[in-house]
């Protein structure tokens, strides 16, 4: 399955169980979590399927007795969930008309229960709230058959896929189980989780967890002999979508319930090789006096005065670290330059030399709030190494965003591999900057020989020129400085066509030949076809050029120097000249403004003449297609 048939799958299921819940009288909140687990459901009876061949199949046949029944340690080991009949996605798809659909999915669900220890308690089971016609018509949509088609990791993104959908509509309050993609995208490329015990003390979703499964499958590893993870959470609703998420993807974990104010669960201070975190921000409230909180061992700097709780969140992070681990954490963005008691513990933070990298992120990130925010890392192996734990870098990300609607941004692919580049730079490693300048480089004379087929196959189709209706140009590479122009020229060219056929097919003499009607509605189809073939490749092109010219234009000897208005590297020395600020901006400058001698009245006397030219090319088409219909008698 391709990445753009996966998305239309996504979007089509969700649009269908979106539309039922807003004809319904449920709230988001009420509809999401039954909803995923209707998607678990679907997702374990297509694991149980396939890992059932693949078990019978390896079964050894007895001369008498055959094959051997196949049993629940067979599917542990396939590492598939055993479903008993009654829960199977087949018998609740089959179900007669007077059975009590509701009760037999609470059904299912207690058997799964039953059935595995680490699940108990964890799925949802009041399912008769449901109205019958609306689990009905649920169950139809989730009994799409291109899901029996599809790898089985694809569940897990239409999982998240849904995660993010329901989070965006309302059905979380402060963003507490879903940190948006970006974020955990970018944590997870700079701390590079790949080994170890790996925790998140605020799991939400799990989304961290997540996505360092995705990170290590993407190295060639399985994340099952390479990390351990560790999480807890305040909420229970949220604990329960955690271990879901993880069982839906395949991860094992230890996630318990408990506020990591007072309750340390997994007692991992000291131990850590990754922390991971988007704790809630600003959270006020705590209770200082109790003695958990006044002796703990997580606050090496000492109790912040002030009654937030971000400065124990990020002391939390830096103690579960052991002297090598790496931390990621999102934090509001008043906390890097808090004041008071909370700016004596960033000091000694920053003494320590574990601040490696701060990001400012800008607004409209979160789904449930347009406030900007922070992203701060820690590297415990810095503090013994005098060079490195002089230095942090300041990386200010405020203007780099993809507007994907009026209230919601996200970072492109390829404005992560630019992050990851840069950080990279930073710490020494050259190779994540020129293997991502190098994939560009392939992704343009990819697209570029691409938009040369189909140029050629547009003016010389094969099947149009035996009917003497396509065009001949000259046989010419076609370069990136030439693809505007030629958008600009085939889209005109294009819409002139169009309409002359338009008026051709209109013709009583038309009308009346079928032969030839048929003969240009075909060709009409396919020259838009090939017109926007050509398109896209070429906006590919000019995309992965314009990606390439950004990160090679800012490190052009393909080593990292401080860029005014991006990055700057700073020292412990500048950091408490500024008042111990983590504000990246406050580092960074502006960036310089280009003085190209930007002349108005040249400019626009230039594109009066760039239009006349294409006016005249797409004249000289429009006629050469005329002279190829009239030929035809069209």
């Amino acid at each position: 399955m391709t990445a753009h048939q996966l998305k239309e799958l996504e979007k089509r299921l969700w649009e269908a169980a979106d539309q039922l819940r807003a004809n319904s009288k449920l709230t988001a909140t009420e509809y999401s979590f039954p909803v995923l687990g209707l998607l678990f459901l679907r997702h374990a009876f297509r694991r149980f399927n396939d890992a059932r061949v693949m078990i019978e199949e390896k079964l050894p046949v007895h001369p008498q007795r055959g094959r051997r029944a196949v049993t629940k340690d067979d599917f542990q080991q396939a590492k598939a969930i055993y479903l008993q009949e009654k829960a199977r996605w087949d018998y609740l798809a089959t179900l007669p008309e007077g059975k009590d659909i509701g009760e037999e999915i609470n059904e299912a669900m207690r058997l799964i229960e039953s059935d595995y220890e680490a699940l108990s308690g964890v799925l949802p089971k009041d399912y008769q709230t449901f109205e019958k016609d609306l689990l009905q018509r649920l169950i139809r949509i989730f009994n799409d058959e291109s899901l029996d088609r599809m790898p089985g990791d694809v569940f897990g993104r239409i999982y998240e896929y849904f995660l993010n959908e329901f989070a965006k509509s309302g059905a979380q309050e402060g963003g507490e189980f879903f940190t948006p993609p970006s974020l955990v995208n970018t944590i997870v490329a700079i701390i590079e989780p790949n080994h170890g015990i790996v925790l998140d003390p605020a799991c939400g979703s799990a989304g961290m967890f997540v996505q360092t499964g995705h990170f290590i499958e993407e190295e060639g590893e399985n994340p099952a002999t390479k990390v351990s993870f560790y999480g807890q959470e305040k909420a229970d609703t949220n604990t329960r979508l955690a271990k879901m998420n993880m069982a839906i993807h395949g991860l094992e974990g230890s996630i318990l319930q408990g506020n990591t104010f007072y309750e340390d669960h997994h007692n991992m201070a000291g131990r850590c090789d990754f922390v991971m975190a988007n704790p809630p921000f600003n959270v006020d409230g705590v209770d200082k006096a109790k003695e958990s909180v006044k002796n703990d061992r997580r606050l090496p700097f000492g109790l912040p005065k002030t009654d937030n709780a971000n400065y124990l969140w990020i002391q939390y992070f830096y103690a579960y670290l052991n002297p090598a681990g790496r931390a990621g954490f999102v934090m509001a963005s008043s906390a890097s330059d808090a004041g008071h008691t909370e700016r004596d513990i960033r000091a000694q933070l920053v003494k320590t030399g574990a601040v490696d990298v701060m990001v400012s992120i800008g607004t409209k990130f979160f789904y449930t709030r347009s406030l900007p925010c922070t992203l701060w890392f820690f590297d415990r192996a810095k503090e013994a190494d005098p060079e490195r734990s002089d230095k942090t870098l300041m990386l200010d990300l405020r203007d780099v965003y993809r507007k994907v609607s009026s209230s919601i941004h996200d970072f492109t692919p390829e404005q992560l591999r630019n992050i990851k580049a840069i950080v990279g730079l930073y710490r020494g490693d050259h190779g994540p900057f020129h293997a991502t300048l190098d994939s560009y480089q392939n992704e343009v004379a990819q697209s570029l020989a691409d938009a040369g087929r189909f140029w050629q196959e547009l003016l010389q189709n094969k099947a149009a020129k035996a009917e003497n209706l396509a065009l001949e140009v000259a046989e010419e590479p076609i370069k990136t400085a030439e693809l505007k122009r030629l958008k600009k020229l085939l889209s005109h060219a294009h819409k002139e066509l169009a309409a002359e056929a338009k008026n051709r097919l209109q013709s009583d003499e038309l009308k009346k030949d079928k032969v030839r009607r048929e003969r240009l509605q075909n060709y009409l189809a396919e020259t838009e076809r090939r017109v926007q073939a050509f398109q896209e490749a070429a906006d590919h092109a000019l995309y992965f050029e314009k990606e390439w010219t950004w990160l090679n234009d800012r490190f052009p000897e393909g080593a990292y120097r401080d860029v005014p208005g991006l990055c700057r590297v700073v020292t412990q020395a500048e950091i408490a000249a500024n008042d111990y600020s983590l504000t990246a901006g406050r580092y960074v400058g502006v960036a310089a403004q280009m003085d190209d001698g930007f002349d108005f009245e040249e400019r626009m006397a230039e594109i009066k003449m760039e239009l006349a030219d294409l006016d005249r090319e797409a004249a000289v088409l429009a006629g050469t297609i005329q002279e190829h219909l009239t030929a035809l008698g069209l």
